[in-house]
């Protein structure tokens, strides 16, 4: 059988399944519910957080503040993207244009190593991406690819099926402990949101000192993230 039969076969199982439907809802509404505070903040526009500016994301996040009607268009797409996954005929193109914008929120929360987002921004993306392998048998169509098979014609017109996929929720439960175990154990330091969160590290630091330097380089004089870290670890290869 044929790689793309096998998927066929797959996504045709799983479609089936009210269960995985259930969670194709769940984290519709979840996306929708992330993106449309901050969009309407965006075209309301107001900053996004009240981050100082010394600090890396606050850098970021005032120079967007100041691009005028680009600022407003990105509210604009995020209000779109997230209409879009409440409205079933449209979730599909909800999911597909929400996409770009949660991976690039993700990879900057990481480049900047913001709290804020660091641990939601990479689950929305696994939602996002479930969402996407939930509409295979549509997005595939994006690609002069095969028409429907018999197997997935037939899958539409059977009956549902309600068994609970003890597995596969077994899986992401799995996936939700290493993500947030992983990102816990991600970076020596990071800038946090403000001077005494940042320094709330300096005690299990293996130099108190270097530590305290560092949130001082970027909460007190807003030296570039990139600066600060290569200080910081300068002064434990020192110690």
């Amino acid at each position: 059988m044929a790689i793309a039969d096998r998927l066929d076969a797959l996504h045709a199982g799983v479609k089936k399944n009210r269960w995985f439907r259930y969670f194709a809802i769940f984290n519709r509404i979840v996306l929708a519910a992330g993106f449309l505070p901050s969009g309407y903040v965006k075209i309301a526009g107001e900053r996004f957080t009240s981050l100082s500016n010394n600090h890396p994301m606050g850098h970021y996040l005032e120079a967007l503040h100041h691009t005028g009607y680009y600022y407003t268009f990105i509210g604009v797409v995020q209000m779109t993207a997230a209409f879009f996954l409440l409205i079933p005929r449209m979730a599909t193109l909800g999911a597909v244009l929400y996409f770009p914008l949660i991976l690039n929120i993700t990879i900057l929360s990481y480049a900047v190593r913001f709290d804020g987002s660091l641990l939601t921004s990479p689950l929305m993306v696994l939602a996002n991406l479930y969402l996407l392998c939930w509409d295979y048998d549509k997005l595939k169509f994006i690609f002069p690819w095969s028409p429907p098979t018999d197997l997935e014609l037939e899958a539409k017109n059977s009956p549902s099926v309600s068994k609970f996929p003890t597995r596969f929720f077994a899986g992401v439960a799995l996936i939700l402990i290493i993500v947030v175990t992983a990102i816990g154990n991600a970076f020596d330091i990071r800038p946090r949101n403000t001077p005494p969160e940042c320094n709330t590290q300096c005690q299990k630091s293996p130099n108190p000192k270097a530590c305290q330097d560092f949130c001082e380089c970027i909460h007190g004089q807003g030296q570039p993230l990139d600066k600060c870290l290569d200080a910081y670890h300068k002064a434990l290869e020192e110690k």
